[in-house]
């Protein structure tokens, strides 16, 4: 049974993998037996996360570009490919924040979630889903949100690109599983990360969630790891098209 989870001889290119969920989730993926290949666009965050994964035991590739730019997503896979081989494993992760009332929202800011959080997703992952299709297997993770689902005051764009994700996976999938590709989603609650820090910060908030969550606390990034294994293994073979909700109960009950 435990080889259906195994991802030895897999490689992972994980967007956004510096930090917070995105670090977590490739370290994950480099225990269960994957080569891993971080990105981000601060060249020395990324050294930084890299050698302490290699300190580890992982076999860390290094791949900097902004998954924004749609030229460059293409030119940086396409050549990473050419000189190292296979990326069987996508977890498209790269995303930002920006809490405002909506009345208020910058529109800029708007377009740049747009942006970030969801053109993105489909840059990077078009760039890989062309190797993939030659190859006839792939998988494609991307990362949404509890705001797939639901809605929270101050932060209705992120909300309106997290429900994007969500469609857009579906799209992947009906496009793509014949090619052999799975194409699904993790949709992380409330954990304490980078992102959240403002929130985990206040008390108030934090209060409300423990009161509002099943579960009773915030989530620890190590638990998305297991949903990220299995959709990343043979173990999800006939998976596709699904956001799996990682996030304590949530958005199971009022």
């Amino acid at each position: 049974m435990s080889g259906l989870f195994s991802l030895n001889g897999r490689r992972a290119l994980i967007t956004g993998s510096s930090q917070g969920i995105g670090l977590a989730l490739t370290r994950g993926l480099a225990q269960a037996g994957a080569e891993v290949v971080l990105n981000g666009r601060d060249t020395a965050k990324l050294s930084a996360a890299a050698a302490t994964l290699r300190d580890e035991g992982a076999t860390v590739f290094e791949l900097a570009f902004d998954a924004t730019d749609h030229a460059g997503v293409r030119a940086a896979v396409d050549g990473f490919e050419a000189d190292h081989g296979a990326i069987d494993i996508l977890v498209n992760n790269a995303g930002m924040q920006h809490r405002t009332p909506l009345e208020d929202f910058p529109a800029e800011m708007f377009e740049k979630l747009l942006q970030t959080n969801v053109a993105s997703v489909f840059h990077v992952g078009q760039a890989c889903a062309r190797h993939m299709i030659e190859r006839g297997r792939g998988k494609i993770i991307n990362i949404a949100s509890v705001q797939t689902a639901l809605a929270r005051p101050g932060i209705a764009p992120y909300t309106t690109t997290k429900g994007a994700v969500g469609n857009l996976t579906k799209g992947m999938a009906t496009d793509w599983a014949r090619h052999g590709l799975q194409c699904n989603a993790i949709a992380p609650g409330y954990f304490d990360t980078p992102l959240n820090k403002a929130l985990v910060d206040d008390p108030e908030f934090s209060a409300w969630l423990e009161k509002r969550t099943p579960a009773g606390r915030w989530g620890n990034v190590e638990e998305l790891v297991g949903a990220c294994v299995f959709l990343s293994s043979d173990a999800s073979s006939f998976v596709n098209g699904h956001t799996l909700y990682v996030d304590g109960g949530i958005t199971a009950s009022l």
